[in-house]
């Protein structure tokens, strides 16, 4: 038997994390047993669905390395339409599914409780098709139903509870529910890896299978990922678009090796590994039961170690998308043509080692490509204080004797300025650096003038000092 797997997200919106990482379980899993992942659009909701959302699923699933031609598919749920109906007639032409007209008005005036499910009172009174009719699912009086799941064991549901669920709409359109099982069954789906959200539909749809004459595939739910309230991601509470962390600037290989941590963990005390290690460690029935945490605070780390991991040459190219903009992520606040593309190589290294999301790039480095630094006001009341305008005379007066202009040379200079006063250097660069970089943060101070040049760096201590007057 060929292992097939499927990811069936629906074009509703952003790319939900929790969907990533379900795409990543599936990708891994038909990888290690010699299988095929397929890609399923579930694209019936037509009024939601929008065509750059599909792209968007396609992109991000790029981002994370599941790339177009490697999977099978995209299918689209809506072509199968066809399937779907005949599915449900033959359900209903074996006996194992009738037609009903209730409403749920008329189930609770029978049932006297608006929380009680449908009462079968359909189930033998031979109503046909007809306009406003559903079609319900028979389910078994008695039994039950056992859902062998690779991590969950074998959860067991008493058929008797399961009510009989509709499958076919008043319009004759059939359910998600039903869809889905045609779907898998038609594209020959052997594992259905997913989060345990949809774990109450699986003795429904494994019902449908049966009555359909089809052995049920393998079933493995994940445990739902959750915020720090453990409540689960909601893309309207919550930051879970996967293509926001991409703008922000998180590595896929970031993303993919924390997505990958959510429910499962490689061997040893360590968890920044190789993908290779994941592919190779990765085992479904390892994956633990519990919630899993999606850390935020914890994937920022993770990033910055990548980040920090990338050579230098790398680290350049990564950081493009943020130095010109695209489509998605904003162009930065100088010129195209204020840009000097080796200053920021002498000053990449630097910023390397300091952001943990390459968007953070920008504040870190506009400086060097705006005639006039961007002034933080905050940052200026802090530090502009009494005497800072007499430091800044004395600083620019020493910078201007300066045979050479280099780090060391400008660093011993303010140093010797300083001492004059009796401060130290860290009191003594914080109006420099304002004055300079408009920030009382930033890459080393030094470094960064060195990059600047002497007549910029002197045109900004100048301007700051008369701002003082």
């Amino acid at each position: 038997m060929t292992v097939r797997v499927r990811f069936a997200p629906s074009p509703t919106g952003m790319f939900h994390v929790g969907g990533a990482r379900s795409a990543l379980q599936n990708w891994i899993y038909a990888k290690q047993q010699g299988g095929v992942f397929v890609l399923r659009i579930e694209d019936t909701d037509a009024a939601r669905n929008k065509p750059e959302w599909t792209e968007g699923i396609l992109s991000a699933l790029d981002w994370i390395g599941i790339t177009r031609g490697s999977y099978e598919g995209p299918y689209f749920q809506s072509a199968n339409a066809g399937e779907h109906r005949a599915a449900a007639a033959r359900l209903y032409e074996s006996g194992r599914a009738y037609y009903c007209d209730c409403t749920r008005e008329d189930v609770q005036a029978r049932t006297g409780s608006q929380y009680q499910g449908y009462d079968g009172y359909h189930r033998d009174l031979g109503l046909g098709p007809g306009e406003g009719r559903a079609l319900r699912f028979r389910t078994p009086d008695e039994g039950t139903t056992v859902v062998v799941d690779l991590i969950r064991g074998e959860p067991t549901f008493e058929n008797k509870l399961i009510e009989d669920f509709v499958i076919a709409r008043g319009d004759g359109s059939p359910v998600f529910l039903l869809a889905n099982v045609v779907d898998d069954m038609t594209m020959g789906i052997t594992h259905v890896i997913r989060a345990e959200e949809h774990l109450p539909n699986t003795p429904k749809q494994q019902l449908l299978w049966e009555a359909l004459g089809v052995k049920p595939p393998v079933w493995a739910h994940v445990p739902v990922v959750v915020n720090e309230k453990r409540q689960k991601l909601s893309k309207r509470r919550d930051k879970v678009a996967l293509e926001a962390y991409r703008d922000e600037g998180y590595l896929a290989g970031a993303m993919r090796n924390y997505l990958m941590l959510l429910g499962w963990a490689p061997s040893g005390d360590r968890e920044i590994v190789p993908w290779s290690v994941i592919e190779d460690e990765f085992r479904l029935d390892e994956v633990n039961l519990s919630s899993a945490f999606f850390d935020e605070k914890k994937l920022r780390a993770f990033n910055g170690e990548y980040i920090r991991a990338l050579p230098v040459a790398e680290f350049i190219d990564a950081c493009q998308p943020w130095l010109t903009g695209t489509d998605t992520i904003a162009p930065p606040p100088w010129q195209p043509e204020e840009f000097d593309a080796d200053a920021f190589a002498a000053v990449a290294p630097l910023a390397q080692t300091r952001i943990a999301v390459l968007s953070e790039i920008v504040p870190n480095v506009d400086f060097l490509f705006l005639a006039t630094p961007q002034i933080d006001e905050a940052a200026w009341t802090k530090t502009m204080k009494d005497g800072s305008a007499e430091l800044l005379d004395d600083a620019v007066a020493a910078f201007e004797a300066l045979e050479s202009w280099d780090a060391e040379s400008l660093k011993s200079t303010l140093e010797a300025v300083g001492a004059e006063r009796g401060l130290k250097l860290g009191k003594t660069q914080a109006p420099v650096r304002v004055a300079v970089t408009g920030r009382t943060v930033g890459l080393p101070l030094f470094e960064s003038l060195e990059v600047l040049g002497r007549e910029r760096t002197l045109t900004r201590i100048r301007a700051a000092r008369l701002r003082l007057v």
